[in-house]
């Protein structure tokens, strides 16, 4: 079974709930999707000793053979290539390797070339993965393939997607049999809860909500999801104890243990709803 923890906004405690469900179950693969800023790894505290580059292909012109024809900076639809001069100009780190502009050159002057833009972690039995896109790098896609090959299917898998709902994330929750959204009790993650359930249910992909940061005083939240009849999983109070632990890198199960008995519930609640 994978199960994909998404947020509408940063900061809601996404990797807090997709790590404290790993640091729960006896057995389990934890992926960290969030490759511009993975911290997974900051509660879970794995040995990761096996790291892997992952490579791009970008064009590369041969001058010698270019008759400036402008048919590659043409062909690119990302400004990546550009005919100055009769010269080509190459930007490769806007490129999005499609190779558009191989095919359309009718001189072999465009050739590709592999190009490194981040690295993939893990410790020695692949349970917990982790992608680092290189500072600069606009695309994370190749990354999260990367990732999502290692995927042990013989194990619950766990994971834990960027913020947002970005083309990320898409990628992050395909093929997943369920997504827990993360959110907390305000306007704005009232509002990107919203687009984080139109994408879900665009993608077919059964769902719960977790609340986070719960206060009595407000159940935006809570009035949205009974609306709309969405399943309430969880809801995480607004605690200092919870607070501190989490700036020492301590998750809410290993400070309480009833948190993690609330965790395996609620995973049960999942695993309910993936059945359904």
């Amino acid at each position: 079974m994978k199960i994909a923890v998404l947020s509408g906004k940063g900061g809601t405690g996404k990797t807090t709930v997709s790590a404290s469900f790993a640091a729960s179950l006896p057995c389990c693969q934890y992926i960290d999707c969030d490759v511009e800023e993975p911290n997974g790894a900051i509660f879970l505290t794995p040995e990761l000793k096996i790291s892997s580059q992952v490579k791009v292909m970008v064009p590369k012109s041969d001058m010698s053979k270019c008759s400036a024809c402008g048919n590659c900076a043409k062909a690119c639809q990302f400004n990546a290539i550009a005919l100055v001069k009769g010269k080509v100009l190459l930007f490769p780190e806007i490129c999005h390797h499609c190779g558009a502009c191989v095919i359309a050159c009718p001189d072999d002057a465009i050739i590709e070339v592999k190009r490194t833009i981040g690295v993939v972690e893990s410790n020695v039995d692949g349970t917990f993965l982790q992608g680092k896109l290189n500072v600069g790098e606009p695309i994370s896609i190749p990354i999260l393939r990367e990732l999502k090959k290692r995927i042990k299917n013989h194990m619950t898998v766990i994971i834990d997607c960027s913020p947002g709902a970005s083309c990320a994330v898409v990628q992050s929750i395909e093929g997943c049999d369920y997504c827990v959204l993360v959110t907390e009790p305000t306007p704005f993650g009232l509002h990107d809860l919203k687009i984080a359930v139109r994408l879900v249910k665009k993608m077919g992909v059964p769902f719960g909500v977790i609340l986070n940061k719960a206060l009595d005083s407000c159940r935006i939240i809570q009035e949205f999801c009974e609306t709309e009849g969405i399943e309430m999983l969880m809801e995480i109070p607004f605690s200092q104890d919870i607070a501190r632990g989490y700036s020492r890198g301590i998750l809410p199960v290993e400070i309480d243990h009833l948190w993690k008995e609330e965790f395996k519930k609620t995973w049960e609640k999942i695993e309910s709803g993936v059945k359904k």
